[in-house]
């Protein structure tokens, strides 16, 4: 039987040609291709589908909760708008031009935790291109720039409640990379494609695992191992890490992170070796 249908799929012309050219090609053995093919299909359509519900779950987290802190967060954001303007003159309401998905720009909204004139008055700390690599942290400890009550709002993150406004807009997420300046992002080389590849975010792992304590490259280097692990559970491990971070004022100057080598594992077990020797550092510090 097996020898027929061989000499029936012999004896068409379409067949016969194409199994001389698998020969050709390397492959001894045509009839298993379809298989092959339709095995890699079904892998490539299960990771489609994941994708596509792991899409639909973030952006119904990011507007269910984050409707739900935006409007609870409005009479701090109040407040504390109050507290800037009487200390120095300027809109208290922070609008600056962000780098988001794909490269695309957006305005971001934060409170005002600097002088309105900043650039002005202290152009030399906004030349990113001195730096020459990545090896620099972007916030000083003691930062001119830095008004009293900014310093407040910096360290418990009332600064960034407005961001849950681009949240509900869509143009962020609640957990992903931070979206990043123009000046600074032209510096990012290799890692710029990848960590652009995705919508950015209130907080991610380098936020809840150094923070101000990390270099720029220590940052990114981390942000990207999350967005090869992202999931749903990654990400509601996060948030609720930025929590307690937030409640317990870590990975801020002037106290020390001690999220440990272990929260690392737990949240991306897959990438053990890519950034840990970033964690030990910021714990160390």
């Amino acid at each position: 039987m097996v020898s027929q249908i061989q000499i029936k799929q012999d004896s068409i012309p379409e067949f016969r040609e194409a199994r001389q050219a698998a020969k050709r090609a390397g492959l001894s053995n045509l009839n298993n291709a379809p298989r092959r093919e339709r095995r890699s299909t079904a892998t490539l359509e299960r990771n489609q589908l994941w994708s596509a519900c792991y899409r639909f779950s973030k952006r119904w987290l990011d507007l269910v909760l984050g409707s739900i802190l935006l409007c609870c967060s409005l009479p701090i954001i109040v407040m504390a708008a109050i507290a800037v303007r009487m200390e120095s003159r300027g809109n208290p309401i922070f609008i600056q031009t962000r780098v988001g998905q794909n490269g695309k720009p957006f305005r971001i909204f934060k409170l005002r935790g600097m002088y309105a004139d900043a650039r002005a008055r202290f152009p030399e700390l906004y030349d990113y291109s001195k730096h020459g690599s990545l090896d620099f942290h972007f916030h000083y400890e003691q930062d001119p720039r830095i008004t009293r009550v900014g310093n407040f709002i910096r360290r418990t993150s009332i600064d960034e409640l407005p961001n849950f406004l681009n949240v509900v807009l869509g143009s962020m997420t609640l957990v992903g990379p931070r979206p990043e300046i123009p000046d600074v992002s032209a510096l990012y080389g290799e890692y710029r494609e990848q960590y652009l590849a995705v919508k950015p975010g209130i907080t991610c792992l380098s936020k809840v695992s150094g923070r101000d304590l990390l270099t720029k490259e220590q940052t990114i280097r981390m942000d990207i191992a999350y967005i090869e692990n992202r999931s749903t559970a990654v990400d509601l491990k996060i948030l609720w890490a930025t929590f307690w971070s937030v409640i317990n004022r870590k990975n801020v100057f002037g106290r020390s992170s001690n999220i440990a080598k272990s929260f690392w594992l737990s949240v991306l077990p897959n990438s053990a070796e890519c950034n840990s020797e970033a964690c030990e550092e910021a714990n160390s510090q």
